[in-house]
C-alpha cells in the first residue's frame, strides 16, 4: 500500500501543479451548461409569420383576432401583413419570415357553407423546431375556430388531463447530469489518457519497475489516481451546475450519498474504460487525435441532450453499452427526480461491472507492453 501510495501521490502533485489543466478540465462542460442550457429547451417567441388574406371576410376576422391573442399573450408569433403569396413564399425561403399563413378568397364562405375550408400554412421544415412550434399553434387556432358556437344537443365534453408528477424542468436542468458526465470523461481523458501516454512515452514507467513496486500496484496507483481526479471533477461540477441551475438537492444528505455514489462508480467506469483504451498507444498524438472521437461517440448517444427513445436502432445499440448513458440517467434520476437508490441501483451495478471489466481486461495487456 505505501508503493501505490507513492504512485497515487506523484500523480496528484502532478495534477495539482497544474491549474491550467484543472480549470480546462471543468471549464468545458461549465460553458456547454450555460450556452446549451440557455440557447436550447426554450419556447419560441416573436417568431415572424406573413398573413396574406385574400378573404377579408367575418371569418377571416376571426382568425386574424386568434392571431392577435397569441401576439398579445403568449407571443409566440408575430404577424405582418402581405398581399402577394409569391411573396410570402419567397421570404420564407430566403429567411426573412419564419411562416406564411394563406387565408384563400371565398374561405368565409366556404364556412358557412361547410364546404371545407382551409388555411394555407408555409413553413421552412429545415428548422423543425420552429416550425412544429408554429404548426402548434396553427393546429390550437383552428381547433378554436371549428369549435361550435351552438352546443350540440349531445356535448361530448371529452378531454385530456395531463398531471406531471415534476415541476417545469428547464432545459438547464435537463442537461446538468450530462455536464457532469462530460467532466469526469474530459478529467479521464486529459489528467488520465494523455498522461499516461506521456508518461510512458518519457520512459517513466519503466523508471518505477527498477524500484520495488511491481506492475500490478503500478497499474492500480494510476487508476486510484484517475479514479480520484475523475471524482474531484464530478463533485465541483456538481456542486457549481446545481447552483447554476437552481437545484436545492445537493442540501439534501441522502441525496448527496446517493450523487457520491454515482460519482465514484463512474469515476471506475470511464478510468477503467479509458486504461483499456490508452494501454497498447505509445504515440502521444493518438489521444488527443482521439478525444473528438470519443466525445462524439459516447456523450451524444448517451440521451444527455436528446431522449433515446427518438434513436435509429443502431444508435440505441450504441446507447445500451455507453457507460455515459447509465451515468446519465442515474444522475438525472437524482437530480431531477429524487428517485432514491431504487432508481439508480442498475446504473451503479452497471458502471461498477464496467469499470472492474475493463481494468482486469486491461491489466495483462499494460504487463505486456512494459
Amino acid at each position: 500500500m505505501n508503493r501505490m501510495s507513492a504512485i497515487i501521490e506523484r500523480e496528484m502533485r502532478k495534477f495539482f501543479r497544474s491549474p491550467v489543466l484543472m480549470i480546462m478540465s471543468m471549464m468545458l462542460p461549465l460553458v456547454q451548461l450555460v450556452i446549451l442550457g440557455n440557447a436550447f429547451g426554450g419556447k419560441i417567441v416573436n417568431a415572424r409569420v406573413a398573413v396574406v388574406d385574400y378573404d377579408h371576410g367575418p371569418e377571416a376576422v376571426r382568425v386574424r383576432e386568434e392571431f392577435a391573442a397569441i401576439a398579445a399573450n403568449i407571443r409566440t408569433f408575430r404577424t405582418i401583413d402581405y398581399s402577394n403569396e409569391v411573396q410570402a413564399r419567397e421570404d420564407v425561403r430566403t429567411g426573412k419570415i419564419d411562416a406564411a399563413v394563406i387565408i384563400p378568397a371565398q374561405f368565409s364562405r366556404r364556412v358557412y357553407a361547410q364546404d371545407a375550408p382551409r388555411i394555407g400554412l408555409v413553413v421552412d421544415n429545415t428548422d423543425q423546431f420552429t416550425s412544429g412550434s408554429l404548426e402548434v399553434e396553427m393546429q390550437s387556432i383552428v381547433d378554436a375556430l371549428n369549435a361550435p358556437v351552438v352546443a350540440p344537443r349531445i356535448v361530448k365534453n371529452i378531454s385530456l388531463e395531463t398531471v406531471e408528477l415534476y415541476p417545469y424542468v428547464a432545459y438547464m436542468k435537463f442537461l446538468l447530469a450530462g455536464s457532469i458526465s462530460l467532466a469526469m470523461y474530459i478529467s479521464v481523458m486529459i489528467g488520465g489518457g494523455m498522461l499516461y501516454i506521456d508518461d510512458k512515452a518519457r520512459g517513466v514507467h519503466e523508471g518505477y519497475l527498477v524500484t520495488p513496486i511491481t506492475k500490478l500496484e503500478l497499474v492500480f496507483g494510476m487508476n486510484i489516481a484517475g479514479a480520484i481526479k475523475a471524482t474531484l471533477a464530478g463533485i465541483s461540477i456538481t456542486v457549481i451546475g446545481s447552483l447554476m441551475a437552481g437545484l436545492g438537492v445537493i442540501f439534501h444528505p441522502v441525496a448527496d450519498l446517493e450523487l457520491l455514489a454515482m460519482i465514484l462508480v463512474t469515476a471506475i467506469a470511464f478510468n477503467g474504460m479509458m486504461f483499456l483504451l490508452m494501454v497498447r498507444v505509445d504515440d502521444p498524438l493518438v489521444p488527443r487525435a482521439m478525444f473528438g472521437v470519443l466525445n462524439t461517440l459516447l456523450f451524444f448517444p448517451s440521451g444527455a441532450i436528446y431522449p433515446i427513445a427518438a434513436f435509429p436502432p443502431w444508435l440505441r445499440a450504441i446507447a445500451i453499452v455507453d457507460p455515459f448513458t447509465y451515468c446519465v440517467h442515474g444522475f438525472k434520476a437524482i437530480l431531477l427526480k429524487d428517485g432514491g437508490f431504487a432508481a439508480i441501483h442498475y446504473d451503479l451495478l452497471f458502471l461498477f461491472v464496467f469499470g472492474v471489466g475493463t481494468l482486469l481486461i486491461a491489466t495483462p495487456l499494460f504487463k505486456r507492453t512494459l
